[in-house]
């Protein structure tokens, strides 16, 4: 029985303006099929919104995006990519 993969990059974004702009992006330089999905990601004990990180996932089932590549990329937003 053959099974398909769930790959999955988390990309990791200093707030919600940056996240927007990576996800506009990732359509254009990669081509990617599926929209991106962008949540908001509270750090631990912080309240405050001006505090909170944004994630960017992204699903890459048939595995074709680069994970250096993309750390590469999301660098460009003082970002970079999680291990999911």
């Amino acid at each position: 029985m053959s099974r398909v993969s769930d790959v999955r990059h988390v990309l990791v974004l200093p707030d919600r303006d940056a996240a927007e702009e990576v996800a506009e992006a990732l359509e254009e330089r990669f081509g990617v099929d599926e929209e991106p999905r962008l949540v908001r990601d509270a750090l631990a004990g912080e309240d405050d919104a001006e505090d909170a990180q944004w994630l960017v996932l992204l699903r890459d089932e048939p595995g074709r995006l680069d994970a250096d590549e993309l750390n590469e990329f999301v660098a460009g937003w003082d970002g970079w990519r999680e291990e999911p």
